[in-house]
């Protein structure tokens, strides 16, 4: 095992080297990669023991030790008292029999995806990779596989871009509840054991709430999510959202600093995923979990979400949203200067949900005809029109958006403008009012010439007419439940 004293000296080593200090002002020189910004389309993969009981959703770890929680109820009904049998026991079910890394791989390629994002630790505290930090991980429990290396390995051969993500700061509460009767979370404890600290949850997640983590554990993490960049080298580090904490924002600084110092070493460009005002604006890239904004942004930034509405992980009876839904979306945020990283909870088996499939492999299908409008593209001077309304923030995904063949979104890249209508239209007329022919002395208006208009997968060459209120598009052939694209070729 690592020497973690050793290891802290590594980390200050790197950061007292590197172009990058542990400070907002040098953190703030940060800039976001162009491959990030082109790349538009991620899947997120929330796997782990909590994939076994396979219940409620992936705080199980949590739940099932807070009297009166359907979990708590559900596992004493299924698996006994707590004391008898506590989340640890998972570990030995958890087999991954069906895992194929490759067949993953495979999947993600179909589905159009352009990097991936496995959880690597989550709040339960165990480990879904190689690690010299602590014995409480997938190599040698469970599995007995690097999951994490193996699914990075076959994506990176298939041109998709390696990420990470690192739920671990949770921990330092997440199974505290379990003290609260007889359970086998126990004391005394120190740190390595799976367990620890097990602190108690504080009543509101705020700045400042107590007990604040220690150094000991604040170490720990650190060490952690450093092992996770030197071994596995991710473009993209995502982290859950109590690393806002104010007792983390001094580790949360070396972290970013040893990131990017490592990343001008291999000579890569990184991208670090917060939420909330974790970081200081600029010095890394804000997610928006399970939301998006309602307007055009002038820095990019990225949603999180699920194909599931009720759990980021595999439950059994879980809620799926609609492919065409989860495109309108895309579109939306891609226009307003964003990206999208999509989840799937793969089963304890390993194999993948064929619901989760399904969902992928539509949108995959789509991406094919309609990708140009998506990757590589650029906001517009508007990003969209239209009658329908964003809520805008975070879990604002399971409230539906009926969208209409009106709420159109735009894209450029070079020569081509993309006009996507976010739904069909009945009687296959189209209107967009931003590319009417209007006085540009009077209105920054668009005063372009239009050499062609084709509808992507449908028709090469769509007759059209323009006044001063709109662009009118004409189609016969358009029959869809998803986005209709129109490539404008522009002089």
């Amino acid at each position: 095992m690592k020497d973690i004293k050793e290891y802290l000296k590594t980390i200050d080593t790197v950061i007292e080297e590197g172009p990058f200090d542990a400070t907002w002002e040098s953190l703030s020189n940060y800039r976001v990669p162009a491959w990030y910004e082109k790349a538009k389309f991620g899947i997120f993969i929330h796997w782990g023991i909590y994939s076994v009981p396979a219940f409620g959703n992936e705080w199980y770890s949590r739940n099932m030790y807070i009297q009166g929680k359907r979990e708590y109820e559900h596992h004493r009904e299924t698996y006994g008292p707590q004391s008898e049998f506590g989340y640890k026991d998972f570990i030995p079910m958890f087999q991954a029999e069906k895992f194929d890394a490759s067949e993953w791989a495979d999947l993600f390629v179909k589905a159009g995806a352009k990097y991936v994002v496995p959880v690597a630790e989550h709040h339960d505290g165990f480990q879904m990779y190689r690690s010299e930090i602590s014995h409480w991980n997938a190599y040698e429990m469970g599995p007995k596989r690097d999951t994490l290396g193996e699914i990075l390995g076959e994506c990176e051969k298939r041109g998709i871009v390696r990420g990470a993500s690192s739920h671990r700061i949770e921990h330092w509460f997440f199974m505290g509840h379990g003290k609260e009767f007889d359970s086998d979370i126990k004391e005394p404890m120190q740190r390595g054991d799976f367990y620890w600290p097990a602190m108690p949850e504080p009543e509101h997640y705020d700045l400042f709430s107590v007990p604040a983590p220690t150094e000991e554990f604040l170490e720990d993490w650190l060490v952690r999510t450093c092992e996770l960049i030197d071994v596995y080298r991710p473009k993209v580090l995502y982290f859950d959202w109590w690393i806002q904490h104010s007792s983390v924002k001094p580790y949360l600084k070396k972290v970013a600093a040893y990131y990017y110092n490592r990343a001008a070493e291999w000579g890569e460009e990184v991208v670090i995923n917060y939420k909330n005002d974790a970081f200081m604006f600029g010095s890394a890239v804000l997610d928006i979990e399970r939301g998006q904004f309602a307007d055009v942004k002038p820095y990019f930034w990225q949603t999180c979400t699920s194909v599931a509405l009720n759990s980021w992980c595999y439950t059994e009876g879980n809620v799926y949203r609609d492919a065409a839904d989860i495109l309108r979306d895309l579109v939306d945020i891609v226009s307003k200067n964003g990206c999208l990283l999509l989840n799937i909870g793969p089963k304890a088996d390993g194999s993948i949900p064929e619901e989760d499939k399904k969902i992928l492999l539509e949108i995959g299908e789509w991406m094919k005809v309609n990708g140009e409008a998506i990757y590589n593209t650029h906001v517009w001077k508007e990003y969209g029109e239209g009658p329908t309304q964003i809520v805008e923030g975070q879990f604002s995904d399971s409230i539906k958006k009926e969208f209409t063949s009106a709420d159109i979104r735009y894209t450029v890249n070079g020569t081509f403008l993309y006009a996507t209508a976010l739904r069909c239209s009945e009687d296959g007329v189209y209107r967009f009012g931003a590319l009417g022919e209007k006085d540009a002395s009077k209105t920054p208006c668009f005063h372009g010439i239009i050499k062609n208009i084709e509808v992507l997968g449908f028709e090469k060459d769509v007759k059209w007419t323009r006044n001063e209120e709109a662009l009118t598009v004409y189609t016969n052939r358009v029959k869809t439940d998803k986005p209709v694209v129109f490539k404008i070729t522009l002089e």
